[in-house]
């Protein structure tokens, strides 16, 4: 990346009261990937009807224990939303303990494959974890462009906002990092 380009990884993207994109609009998204190639993000307050105990009969494994098997699964963003991806604090310095982990670096993990779902259903894996089906993508420059046109907010993500703040929270927890109150975000774009 060239040295004067930011990187997003591990921030929360803040969608702007303007948000045009249905698929977006008053979503808080984690960036789980930010490079040359584009962005990958998983949105954190859309919990679907879904819960964690359907989804895993629906995979064929017994289901968590409670309260997790009642915890919703998140609409993660419009890309794939028939995989599920799993948010969860990094397991030790090293990560790597399932098949497909993305380390965030300086931030969680996220998980696609299978035997995360596994050690869940078994009782053991990550302590905190967030479920969702689909991803949000943008391919190379496009979030840099919607965030000039004043579609996000950038914040450095916490972890306390996504695992331990109830979901109709987060939006607000995640304006109040910056310091900013909801109530005064306007929708115009400013341009001197």
């Amino acid at each position: 990346m060239p040295a004067d380009r930011i990187v997003l990884t591990n921030q929360f993207l803040i969608a702007m009261p303007g948000m045009a994109d249905e698929a977006f609009a008053g979503t808080l998204v984690y960036l789980c990937e930010h490079n040359d190639n584009g962005a990958l993000g998983l949105v954190i307050n859309r919990p679907t009807t879904l819960t964690l105990g359907t989804l895993f009969e629906k995979v064929e494994l017994s289901p968590p224990a409670d309260p997790l098997a009642a915890t919703p699964v998140y609409y993660g963003g419009p890309v794939q939303t028939d995989r599920g991806f799993v948010l969860h604090e990094p397991l030790d310095a090293q990560g790597g303990h399932y098949n497909a982990t993305l380390a965030v670096p300086g931030g969680l993990e996220m998980t696609t494959s299978r035997d995360v779902l596994e050690a869940l259903s078994n009782g053991a894996g990550p302590r905190k974890i967030l479920v969702t089906l689909g991803y949000s993508g943008w391919a190379a420059g496009q979030l840099e462009e919607e965030i000039g046109r004043n579609g996000w907010l950038t914040v450095d993500a916490a972890p306390e906002i996504i695992f331990d703040t109830p979901v109709e929270q987060r939006y607000e927890k995640a304006l109040r990092l910056l310091g900013v109150d909801p109530r005064m975000l306007s929708s115009d774009a400013g341009h001197a």
